[in-house]
């Protein structure tokens, strides 16, 4: 098992319920993304790029969808969350219904494109 799956099996629920339907629905709709363990949570690179990241920060209660250079996304960024950052938005599950899987399929789909356009650094 490599440290990324590790990882997503030792959360506690409903986290690990979360991240592994987050983990179908990211690796069925880009299933050429890499997944690899960096900064000591899982993270999604895609061409060498990466692309996004999945963590449960100590001290809260969610699950956090993290999109690089996520300030060139347009869809559902309503729904994303910034707390502050200048270059990272993401979206937040604290329970598995939370999740809407086709708003996830969209961010993604998004974030596929605007990385073939070449805003993604």
């Amino acid at each position: 098992m490599n440290p990324s799956e590790t990882y997503i099996l030792n959360q506690k629920e409903p986290f690990k319920s979360i991240l592994l339907q987050l983990q179908v629905l990211i690796e069925s709709t880009i299933p050429q993304l890499e997944l690899k363990f960096k900064y000591r949570i899982p993270f999604y690179y895609l061409e060498g790029k990466p692309f996004c990241y999945l963590n449960v920060p100590s001290k809260k209660n969610f699950v956090d969808v993290g999109f690089w250079s996520a300030a060139h996304l347009t869809v559902h960024t309503d729904k994303m969350v910034t707390e502050g950052r200048k270059v990272m938005k993401s979206l937040r599950y604290s329970e598995l219904d939370q999740l809407d899987a086709q708003v996830l399929i969209e961010v993604l789909q998004n974030a596929m494109e605007v990385n073939h356009k070449g805003f993604w650094k």
